[in-house]
């Protein structure tokens, strides 16, 4: 039995086990959805990964819905209260794996824009989709490659809204309108391997890597700005030894990352971590591996709007963040589109019993409706 358009969409994408990088036929569906409604669609497929392209219109301003079909696992099936990929709604709340991250929010902009062209079907602009199954994994082959293309096409996209999680405690009480670059460093660090009981014919790597380390742990990068919180630097991964009690191990491997907005370059981020290296007096070899750029879309036309959609549907008065981590707006703003993500909770992203609560929605879908009203 049908519950509301925007549910049974929900339900009928998260019932498909679209672990990265499968999409499990979910941007089929969509797609047949949205070309019944006059979207033109193409599916393109790079590598093993799905990505589609939907478009209405010829014209701008050109307004994308983006977002991801692909989920992490769910874990321990077993630790679930209902399967992961058996939607189901208890006491207002929609569980599944994708509830929150993100296919209900792709459902609230599928049935919100079908609404719309059916309602204005001569609007003066274009609406479209781009969806991908490699937002959860190394996001090489998904949004990045389409907006490559796009660039080549010509197809300059003004305003984009990504479905992912950004909601706090209240629908729309907080949209993030930026967020940080990453930058990972891999460092090995090289001793001489040798006999506990004769530490003078050896060098401990870790004893010295362990000063530097801690030096990095302490450094004050910057302190933020008006957009951006102060940069951090976290130890993710440490690795030595031989197994063996009695041996001064020859290296140590250690991984780091740090989160950092427009107060630092990272330039500068490298060159003092070299300079702490080098203070140490280390042995060592340093690869880097950068993620993303920080961006941030300033107040305009699509910050507007979202504040006043989301107050006319909420009546709540939306914080504008660059928090969290890494999306795929980072590919988008670049091209020069005011980029905002605008969904529902985080609060169970990735959990086991992952839920949305289907009253909000509903209200999704009526603020999605509402931008598109304001921009055409």
């Amino acid at each position: 039995m049908s519950i509301s358009p925007v549910i049974d969409l929900a339900k009928e994408l998260m019932s498909r086990d679209s672990v990265t990088p499968r999409d499990a036929g979910c941007q089929e569906h969509i797609a047949t959805l949205l070309s019944a409604a006059g979207f033109h669609c193409e599916h393109l497929r790079f590598e093993n990964v799905d990505n589609l392209w939907a478009r209405y219109g010829n014209q701008g301003p050109l307004l994308v819905f983006a977002g991801h079909t692909d989920v992490v696992p769910p874990g321990p099936v077993n630790s679930w209260q209902s399967p992961p990929f058996a939607p189901d709604i208890r006491d207002h709340f929609l569980y599944g794996r994708g509830a929150c991250d993100m296919k209900a929010a792709i459902a609230a902009m599928v049935i919100a824009a079908l609404s719309f062209v059916k309602q204005y079907p001569q609007f003066p602009g274009s609406i479209a989709f781009l969806l991908t199954s490699d937002e959860e994994g190394p996001s090489l082959y998904g949004t990045k490659k389409v907006v490559e293309l796009l660039e080549k096409r010509g197809e300059k996209i003004q305003y984009c809204v990504i479905g992912e999680p950004s909601t706090d405690k209240v629908l729309g009480d907080q949209v993030r309108v930026g967020r940080r670059g990453s930058l990972t460093g891999s460092l090995t660090v090289y001793g001489k391997q040798g006999h506990v009981a004769h530490p003078h014919l050896a060098v401990n790597p870790i004893h010295q890597a362990m000063l530097a380390l801690h030096e990095l742990s302490q450094v004050e990068w910057d302190k933020g700005n008006a957009h951006f919180p102060p940069t951090t630097f976290q130890l993710t991964n440490i690795q030595s030894g031989t197994g063996a009690a009695n041996v001064i191990p020859g290296q140590l491997e250690a991984l780091f990352n740090l989160r950092f907005g427009t107060a630092s370059q990272v330039s500068e981020i490298q060159r003092r971590c070299q300079a702490i290296f080098d203070e140490h007096q280390l042995h060592y070899d340093m690869q880097w591996t950068q993620g993303a750029e920080p961006f941030l879309t300033q107040q305009g036309k699509l910050l507007d709007t979202v504040k006043a959609a989301i107050l006319e549907t909420t009546g709540v008065d939306v914080r504008f963040s660059t928090g969290g981590g890494t999306s795929d707006g980072r590919f988008i703003a670049p091209t020069g589109a005011e980029v905002v993500e605008l969904g529902l909770s985080h609060a169970t992203a990735h959990q086991v019993d992952e839920c949305i609560d289907v009253r909000e929605l509903e209200k999704l879908r009526e603020i999605y409706f509402s931008i598109l009203k304001t921009i055409f």
